[in-house]
Parts: structure tokens; C-alpha cells; sequence
């Protein structure tokens, strides 16, 4: 069903204004940056609630980062489900801000459309984007299964039990990049080594610290000593169960390693929030269009044991200098692209 068809049937119970902001389903927080001036608009729309995912966080950081150097407004709608990502949107679209700014692959399909649909309003899609996007689409994704191989590099030279796991969100070829990149990277360096995936499913896979616990013990008990967390607001589940259960995880997007001091050995990182601000720069410069890559080669993603601060950054990984000296070299040849680690959601 076309997004203006789901208005006009919420209009026809709610009322056109209710369907603007309050009966999209989302929690809208506004934010100003300026208190005079002509002033652009920007709409965040997240595919969940914000709570403590720290993508998520990041992304709406970045946002009011670049609304701020834009001089713009910026409102954040959060969504709850499939049916509230839609009424959001459409609500969005109505509202007619410079810029509409859709986290995350669940936009995908409706990427498709929207802008079609609305050739004169500038949409930015960030984490994923659909094939062929139209012009007035921008797009900014990230090689974040680069980071998630060093990661697993680093894994499988510190294992002593040649174990290793992952606790995903869900079992998609776009989670996969979280997963599978791991399992490789540990083989890559210690071909003794194991590796099994779990994942969270249910009704809320992105932010449920009890499956995600539930998992990473299972893993435990299966002997796994190194796991990759990537269950979003999930991962404190998993750094739960690995401070119980004598094992070590990995955390993603940001510094994760400070949850559970002891516990985290590194992070596979994700400069989301600089992807933003020059994606929104380039807009509203009046360069809209295309897909930006960020990978290791762009510094869009990387590992918190590769930066300068590794030494206060609260990660395990910082005690093991001579496991970082073998990763910068594997970084090292990905970047000059001698080593080139696929893509597990490409066709």
C-alpha cells in the first residue's frame, strides 16, 4: 500500500494534524539551534526506539551535530514497529522539512518508493540503501565487516579454547555482517578455530538484554570463550553473561568496553555520526545524490585497539600489544586492498 494511502486511512479516524506527529506511533523530540535566523528543517526517523542503542544514539547525535552546523531544526521521530517506520514517514513527508533523514536498512523497501513519489523533497538513507536509488535519495553506508574481521582476527589469536560465537540480532544477510566476517578472521590467523552464530529474533531482536543473555550462555555452555556481540541495545545481555561466565566479548559501533570493565575486549566501531554531518553538508551545499562507502580505507570504521587512546579506552584488548601490532598489519593490507573481505549481504 502506497505511504499516502496509509495518511488518508489515518486521517479518516484521527484527523490530518493528529496523523502529522502524534498518531504516527513515535516518540518525536525536537531539537533548535538557533533561536533566529531562516532556518532549514530536518526530520530523523529511527526504526526503534533510541532507549540505549548506541547506533542509534549516535545517529541522532550526528544529526543535531549537522542541524546545528546547518542552522536547522531537527525533530526525531521513534518508531516502535513495521506499521509506525510507515506512519512516520509519511508524516515526515507531509511535514515537507528540507531533509528527511531514515535510519537503517528497515527503510529499504519504502526507500524505493518515497523518493520516487516525492520527487521534490531530499531523503537521506543512512546504513543501507536500495538498489538504483533516485536522485533525490542519498545514501551512506558502511564496510562495517571490515572492522568486524579485525575483530575476529584479534579473536582468534587470543582464544585458548579455539571456541568463538557471535550473539546477532537477527539471521539476515545484513546481520550477517556482524557474524560471519568474525568467524573469518579468527580462521584467518588460527585455522584450529570454531565459530557459531546465535541470534536474538523475537518481537524486538535490536533491544532484548534477556534473549540476548540467554544466548551468549548458551554459547558458554557450548565452551565458547570469545564472543562477537551485535544485538544493538542487546549487547548489555551478552557482557552480563560473559562477566558470569568466564568469557570475553566484543561490542560494536562505539567504545562498548566500560559497560563491563574486564569484560570487552574491543569494539568494531562505526563513525555513523561523521557519515551524517557530510552527507547533510552535501545536501544542503546542493550536492544531493549517490552512495558514499565508508570502510577502514575512510576511516568510517575501525576498531576502538586501533586508535590513539586505546590505552585509556577501558578495553582488554589494550593489555595485548602484540596481537594489536598483527591487526594493524591486517588492517594495514585491507586499506591498500591486497585483502579484500566480502561482503556477506551482497548478492
Amino acid at each position: 500500500m502506497r505511504l499516502r494511502r496509509h495518511a488518508k486511512l489515518l486521517a479518516l479516524t484521527l484527523g490530518a494534524a493528529v496523523v502529522a506527529v502524534a498518531a504516527t506511533g513515535c516518540s518525536a523530540e525536537s531539537s533548535s539551534s538557533s533561536a533566529s535566523g531562516d532556518k532549514k528543517s530536518i526530520v530523523v526517523i529511527t526504526p526503534n526506539p533510541v532507549g540505549v542503542d548506541a547506533f542509534l544514539k549516535l545517529s541522532v547525535d550526528g544529526s543535531k551535530a549537522a542541524a546545528k552546523t546547518a542552522n536547522a531544526d531537527v525533530k526525531v521521530y521513534e518508531s516502535t514497529d513495521p506499521t509506525s517506520i510507515s506512519q512516520n514517514l509519511q508524516a515526515a513527508i507531509d511535514a515537507k522539512p528540507n531533509l528527511i533523514v531514515a535510519i537503517g536498512f528497515n527503510f529499504d523497501d519504502l526507500m524505493k518508493t518515497a523518493p520516487v513519489d516525492n520527487p521534490d523533497q531530499q531523503f537521506l538513507q543512512v546504513d543501507s540503501c536500495p538498489e538504483n536509488p533516485a536522485k533525490n535519495l542519498t545514501c551512506a553506508r558502511f564496510k562495517e565487516y571490515e572492522a568486524v574481521y579485525l575483530a575476529g582476527v584479534e579473536a582468534g589469536l587470543l582464544t585458548k579454547k579455539n571456541a568463538l560465537g557471535a550473539v546477532a540480532a537477527l539471521d539476515s544477510p545484513f546481520i550477517h555482517r556482524w557474524t560471519d566476517p568474525f568467524g573469518e578472521g579468527a580462521k584467518s590467523v588460527n585455522p584450529k578455530s570454531t565459530f557459531t552464530p546465535l541470534f536474538v529474533g523475537g518481537n524486538n531482536p535490536f533491544s532484548d538484554p534477556a534473549r540476548a543473555n540467554a544466548q551468549a550462555e548458551t554459547l558458554a555452555q557450548k565452551g565458547v570463550d570469545y564472543v562477537m556481540a551485535a544485538s544493538s541495545g542487546g549487547n548489555t545481555g551478552v557482557f552480563q553473561a560473559a562477566k558470569a561466565g568466564g568469557f570475553y566479548a566484543f561490542g560494536v559501533d562505539v567504545n562498548e568496553c566500560g559497560k563491563e570493565p574486564g569484560v570487552v575486549v574491543d569494539n568494531a566501531i562505526k563513525r555513523v555520526d561523521v557519515a551524517i554531518q557530510n552527507a547533510v553538508k552535501a545536501i544542503f551545499d546542493g550536492k544531493p545524490g549517490g552512495v558514499t562507502e565508508y570502510g577502514l580505507k575512510e576511516d568510517g570504521v575501525g576498531l576502538t585497539g586501533l586508535e590513539a587512546d586505546v590505552a585509556s579506552s577501558g578495553c582488554v584488548i589494550a593489555q595485548h600489544t602484540d596481537v594489536l601490532a598483527k591487526v594493524k598489519e591486517v588492517r594495514d593490507r585491507i586499506v591498500s586492498g591486497e585483502l579484500v573481505i566480502k561482503d556477506p549481504a551482497a548478492a
